[in-house]
């Protein structure tokens, strides 16, 4: 299990996390709410750790649902790999990337190459699904 490189021991992060488990239970919703109540250092060495899933800190960061393969993806990845990035989609040559790097949130566009976009912020996976709609569906 990963313990995370933040600042907040583990053992006090692992309290905090069954305390927002009991409280919100399966809620992503509550739990995003829950989230923004505590203290940024908690927060944010939450965010990363092994102790939340990828799917909670991505409705934590956007606020949205993502699609039902998206969502399964993310709930089987543990938080702390959205530091390397998880893939959200994929299909012909682009690839959907969910990243956690400075305490923000990223939704990278990439081909076999290259980043073709990187958006960050509340709205950031809703534009991504955007340019790919306007600018690759039609390759």
């Amino acid at each position: 299990m990963d313990e995370g490189e933040g600042k907040i021991p583990y053992s006090v992060l692992t309290e905090i996390a069954d305390d927002l488990f009991l409280e919100c239970e399966d809620d992503a919703a509550l739990l995003a709410r829950a989230l923004d109540g505590l203290e940024a250092d908690i927060r944010n060495d939450l965010l990363i750790s092994d102790l939340l899933n990828a799917y909670q800190v991505f409705h934590y960061f956007f606020r949205v649902e993502p699609g039902v393969l998206e969502m399964e993806r993310l709930m089987l990845q543990p938080a702390s790999a959205l530091v390397k990035g998880v893939l959200l989609d994929e299909f012909e040559d682009i690839r959907v990337v969910f990243r956690v790097e400075d305490h923000g949130s990223q939704i990278l566009v990439s081909d076999e190459e290259d980043v073709l976009v990187r958006y960050s912020g509340r709205d950031a996976y809703e534009r991504a699904v955007q340019y790919i709609r306007e600018n690759l569906w039609k390759r």
